[in-house]
């Protein structure tokens, strides 16, 4: 089935409930792909190693690719 095909089968069964429980359903579906951000998905410890990456490259902590693979071969 195409895409096309499966909205108008999915508009037909909203079309056809009366049960509010999945109108607030799909609504809250809508509602969050809107405002849906990466950051939401992430861990506490993920955000603060990208806060602790972020703050050493403001103070030039860095190193270059070439002299951190030189490192590790």
């Amino acid at each position: 089935m195409n895409i096309q095909a499966e909205k108008i089968e999915l508009i037909k069964m909203l079309l056809d409930t009366d049960n509010p429980k999945i109108i607030e359903s799909i609504r809250k579906i809508f509602k969050k792909e809107r405002t849906s951000d990466f950051w939401d998905d992430l861990s506490l410890q993920q955000r603060e190693e990208i806060e602790n990456a972020s703050i050493e490259i403001e103070n030039g902590k860095v190193t270059d690719y070439e002299s951190f693979i030189k490192k590790h071969r």
